[in-house]
């Protein structure tokens, strides 16, 4: 029986300590040759593998903006755009450059205070973290299930088994994780590059239907004035949405957790890897760039096309707005094809 439990604590603590022998590894002493680093992938394939967490958002993104800033969306998405590209890319950029092992922000603040301070504040933050991890989770994971459920193919057969299915899709997700983030870039790769290509095409149809019903843009604007008078006051009303548009912000820190898992320069070392540095930067801008254009884009299409009625609980393009816009304009199957899509990523 003690021998039982000793094998049982040897492997829980082999487990926690995992990881620790590899670090001590790169603090050999200052005469100790550099550790090369271990082979990795390219910045696009890992910026694929943050996709996942970043660009799934516009899944429910313009709809979520639709409800908090009405007429404002478009506005309010362009000051969260702003504050996006001026404000938190540059702040990511530097913590790529401060820790090239994906400790991210919060180890970078546990340097600032003192060994207890710094411990406690790092828990703090750990659970602020772990608090949005989850609420990431369980958004994205409903937000699928809703796209499942109301497409107009299986509405009938899974009515009022949102729970159920936002379940499954909560522990599918967890296998995930638990086989690791190497092992899912390259079926990220291929989700992402699949979803925003039928992003694309939406987008695409929808900025075409603006164009050729021109009476769209007039009532748009003709309400926006009424409603909120002048700039200054728009762009009050955005600032004060602003936090409840801000879900796809998460994606940076994930971007440089998983830093190491980015292929540097043939010279890199684990000391000075400014190969994997350099392209981690390009990763971060590139998907900063990306997802801000989606963002007006789907943000200015969902506003103008899709009744404000339909945003609200119960209605159709309520957590699905791009679906919506797919169905409508494109069809069933091109729509379907459209939900699949978001119900992966």
């Amino acid at each position: 029986m003690a021998a039982t439990e000793h094998a049982r604590t040897s492997r829980l603590r082999a487990w926690m300590l995992q990881g620790l022998s590899d670090m001590g590894k790169t603090s050999q002493g200052p005469h100790a040759p550099p550790e090369p680093m271990h082979q990795g992938q390219r910045w696009w394939r890992v910026m694929c593998l943050t996709g996942v967490d970043y660009f799934s958002t516009l899944g429910y993104q313009p709809g979520i903006a639709a409800l908090a800033a009405g007429l404002l969306s478009p506005v309010a998405t362009i000051v969260l755009v702003i504050v996006t590209l001026a404000g938190a890319l540059p702040v990511y950029r530097r913590v790529a450059e401060e820790s090239p092992h994906g400790e991210g922000s919060i180890a970078m603040l546990e340097r600032l205070l003192t060994f207890w301070k710094g411990k406690l504040f790092v828990l703090t933050l750990l659970g602020f973290a772990a608090t949005d991890f989850l609420i990431t989770i369980t958004l994205s994971a409903a937000d699928a299930s809703t796209h499942l459920v109301e497409n107009p193919h299986l509405t009938s057969t899974l009515h009022d088994k949102q729970m159920l299915i936002t379940l499954v899709l909560v522990a599918l997700l967890g296998a995930v994780f638990l086989k690791g983030f190497l092992e899912a870039i390259g079926v990220a790769v291929v989700l992402v590059g699949i979803y925003l290509g039928l992003n694309v095409v939406v987008v695409v149809v929808g900025l075409w239907h603006v164009l050729t019903e021109g009476h769209v843009v007039t009532d748009w604007t003709t309400g926006l004035t009424a409603e909120h008078g002048n700039v200054f006051a728009m762009v009050g009303v955005a600032l004060l949405v602003f936090p409840k548009l801000a879900l796809g912000l998460s994606g940076f820190e994930t971007g440089v957790a998983v830093m190491p898992h980015v292929e540097g320069d043939p010279d890199d070392t684990e000391e000075s890897p400014r190969g994997r540095i350099r392209d981690t930067k390009k990763l971060l801008t590139t998907a900063a760039l990306i997802m801000s254009v989606f963002l007006i884009a789907t943000s200015f299409i969902t506003t103008l096309l899709i009744p404000e009625k339909e945003f609200e609980s119960g209605g159709q393009a309520n957590g699905r707005a791009l679906a919506y816009l797919a169905h409508e304009y494109l069809g069933g199957v091109f729509g379907t094809v459209y939900d699949v899509s978001t119900i992966a990523i």
